[in-house]
């Protein structure tokens, strides 16, 4: 007999997007990495805290996070007390979970939205709700009173990219029993966030990612916002060295820079709009989208057509079987040369 735990055996498994070897030749928008790099605090950061011997490095980190939790509540206006830091937001997302959802309890997400939330839930043995999104991308079905443990909103949503408004994001908060937990994994590109509902709602969590707008999705580096006892929950369940010396310090100096990531940000978002631009003169149906990539589909509405011709011109992008998202693919914003690059490709495709 096998002595896994069923749930384990029966499960599927997430399954992230394609990471070709760094030396070949690929224009690679399958992952949403930013295409430039990280602030050049990191770098100075990172050298400084190795030293020429890298005497640091034989000592364990800070288990507190002290200094990036300091930073990160002064830049969003809390105490350090309502801020914890991650290894990557899906560590947060997984002990969110864990914290407020027990085995056979309820898990709430919207469907199409970040599939891992369903991987979660099943590893806790936790009961998995979805919603389905209307034409105007609101929740379909979603009750007055939602009582599942826990509900995830991605906004902007991945793999759509459009954001929902603030106004239902707060009156989902109100709908919800348990914790409404708004993934900002894409904000920074956005025009605004959910931070503040934080301080109104006592069941709102506001998670946030390193990945996408600090350039820094090698360090695996997340973090959360959220009343001091929910934070005191997710200290208790963590790993106790969960970061390690380089990544905090490397997210310490890029929230720091904050006048670098606004110029990165505002590079992407101007290729963003010029890309969909040229998109749409080839007669593509393109989502208004508020995040570092778009969701588009060919006239045809053939989306794994197209993605298997870029993948011949060594063009990665991200294609989803799911039948809803079939007839298109998301397409991260590169620099402006990958993003005409993929423009002429997609010109000569048809």
């Amino acid at each position: 007999m096998n002595p896994l735990r069923k749930a384990i055996l029966d499960m599927a498994g997430y399954v992230p997007g394609f990471q070709p070897p760094d030396n070949e030749p690929w224009i690679k928008l399958n992952t949403n990495e930013n295409p430039y790099p990280p602030s050049p605090k990191v770098r100075e950061a990172l050298l400084a805290e190795i030293g020429d011997e890298g005497e640091n490095l034989r000592k364990y980190p800070d288990p507190g996070s002290k200094a990036m939790r300091a930073t990160a509540a002064a830049l969003y206006g809390f105490d350090p007390s309502w801020v914890i830091t991650a290894n990557g937001s899906d560590e947060l997302l997984n002990n969110l979970i864990r914290a407020f959802a027990g085995e056979g309890e309820e898990v709430g997400y919207v469907h199409p939205s970040y599939s891992y939330y369903a991987t979660l839930a099943e590893i806790q043995g936790a009961k998995v709700q979805t919603f389905g999104l209307d034409e105007n991308f609101r929740l379909k079905d979603f009750p007055t009173s939602y009582e599942g443990k826990i509900f995830f909103l991605t906004s902007p949503n991945a793999p759509l990219g459009f954001a929902y408004p603030l106004s239902y994001i707060e009156s989902l908060a109100r709908r919800c029993v348990g914790m409404l937990v708004v993934d900002e994994a894409y904000v920074d590109f956005a025009d605004f966030s959910a931070m503040e509902l934080v301080k109104r709602h006592e069941n709102v969590v506001v998670t946030r990612t390193f990945s996408k707008s600090y350039s820094l999705a090698g360090m695996r580096l997340g973090l959360a916002v959220a009343r001091p006892d929910v934070i005191n929950a997710l200290d208790k369940i963590r790993d106790h060295y969960h970061l390690d010396r380089l990544a905090l310090v490397a997210g310490n100096a890029a929230l720091a820079d904050q006048a670098h990531l606004s110029a990165t940000v505002a590079k992407i978002r101007a290729t963003r709009e010029r890309f969909v631009a040229g998109l749409k003169a080839l007669g593509y149906t393109v989502i208004d989208s508020r995040a570092n990539f778009v969701f588009a589909a060919p006239p045809d509405r053939d989306g794994k057509r197209i993605f298997e011709a870029l993948y011949a011109r060594k063009i990665l992008v991200r294609y989803f079987s799911d039948p809803l998202l079939a007839h298109g693919m998301r397409i991260t914003i590169g620099t402006d040369a990958e993003m005409d690059d993929t423009l002429a490709a997609l010109g000569e495709i048809g």
